[in-house]
């Protein structure tokens, strides 16, 4: 099968997603500065999560460039994948609404991880369907990038229960980590 199908309806729901969040900020009533306080950490938690959601986009994005086809296997890892950024407006609205507080964090992180986990596991059917020696495997390689993000992940969740705070920390630096995309793949498409 043609991989154009998959991008598109993969661009289609991240937008959608996005859209989501950015309904979940209600416009204040009031027309002074001050309406906008409360809005901060629902603000706060939707930059986080567009950050996020653009940043698997982008990565989503230069992942297919080295796609020649899909099959059933990738289109299931894919939904599997979409169904995890799915989880992500009603985790940032829970986060937001009440002030990063333990278990939303927690929450959110769980989300994050999941995500990530399928992120892998889409890439891995990817691999598997064009093989060893394809751009796509030649290019990931191990993912250590990844596999440190699950890890961190996997640390921010519990001490989420000891200071939401530093959970949240955990979460940007790992989106610290990923906002400069994988330039591997572009550098062997252009070969």
């Amino acid at each position: 099968m043609h991989k154009g199908r998959l991008e598109a309806f993969s661009d289609g729901v991240i937008a959608i997603i996005i859209t989501i969040m950015i309904l979940e900020l209600k416009i204040p009533h009031e027309g002074d500065l001050a309406a906008l306080i409360p809005l901060i950490p629902k603000f706060l938690s939707y930059v986080f999560s567009f950050v996020f959601i653009g940043i698997y986009w982008n990565n989503h994005h230069h992942v297919l460039q080295a796609v020649k086809q899909v099959n059933g296997a990738i289109l299931w890892a894919n939904l599997n994948l979409l169904f995890w950024l799915s989880m992500v407006p009603f985790v940032t609205g829970w986060m937001g609404e009440n002030n990063f507080t333990t278990i939303p964090v927690a929450a959110y992180g769980l989300v994050l991880l999941l995500a990530g986990l399928s992120f892998f596991i889409l890439v891995r059917t990817l691999v598997a369907h064009h093989g060893a020696d394809s751009v796509i495997a030649q290019t990931l390689g191990k993912d250590k990038k990844g596999v440190l993000a699950a890890l961190i992940y996997l640390a921010a969740i519990p001490l989420s229960f000891v200071s939401a705070w530093i959970a949240v920390a955990m979460y940007v630096f790992v989106s610290i980590m990923y906002l400069v995309p994988e330039k591997r793949i572009e550098k062997k498409l252009a070969e």
